[in-house]
């Protein structure tokens, strides 16, 4: 099986992560990643990091010193549907989908869909008294609501701080999407009511859900 990881032409943590973890699987003969042009975001005034910087990581072009890797810059336009055959979306904007002209293109949501879609699911889902949890989808041209392959919540102790839960949420992101393979040909059946898609959380509502945190663990521990 060819792999091909979409990423940025930059640093960046989570492709880091990722291809460290792929290349252990037997099952994937070669890794491409193909590079979009990064654009740094505006920043902004954020009172809760609930993933860890993803600048503080090599160069992704580094990667293609690694056993099995390539790497090539990619506009986000020219067909792959050749190069590879599957692909997995490690960091992208909204992107058009024919270039992979029908072949998977995996993504992982750091939410549970369709109950939490959009921006900052993680600190959403506290805020609405939801559940949390990553999900495995194929994407199509509408957000986080192409066909879902794997849903999985994110263990709650009743010890766990904000950071920790933050911190095991963003890791088993990583394992979903490395293991992705296993759940490719699978369909989960949504029974939940779809929620609108979010936006960014802003601090005021930031503030809002790390006070209620507390409150939300107990609702969903108990």
């Amino acid at each position: 099986m060819k792999l091909g990881l979409i990423t940025y032409n930059h640093n960046h943590l989570k492709t880091e992560q990722l291809v460290r973890r792929y290349i252990e699987d037997i099952r994937i003969k070669e890794i491409k990643l193909f590079a979009l042009p990064f654009v740094q975001r505006k920043a902004r005034t954020v009172v809760f990091e609930h993933r860890p910087n993803q600048l503080l990581a090599t160069h992704s072009k580094n990667l293609s010193q690694l056993e099995k890797v390539s790497f090539q810059l990619w506009d986000g336009k020219e067909s792959l549907d050749k190069e590879c055959d599957f692909f997995v979306i490690g960091g992208a904007g909204i992107l058009d989908v024919s270039f992979a002209r029908g072949k998977p293109i995996i993504n992982a949501h750091p939410g549970i869909i369709p109950i939490s879609r959009g921006l900052d699911s993680f600190k959403w889902a506290i805020l609405n008294n939801d559940p949390i949890g990553n999900t495995l989808h194929l994407i199509d041209s509408e957000v986080d609501k192409g066909e879902v392959i794997y849903i999985k919540e994110t263990p709650l102790f009743p010890d766990d701080s904000i950071q920790i839960l933050a911190r095991r949420h963003y890791e088993m992101e990583l394992d979903m999407l490395s293991s992705a393979l296993n759940f490719l040909g699978k369909k989960v059946e949504l029974k939940a009511e779809e929620k609108p898609a979010t936006k960014r959380m802003n601090s005021e509502d930031e503030k809002l859900m790390l006070d209620k945190f507390e409150k939300w663990k107990t609702q969903m521990n108990s």
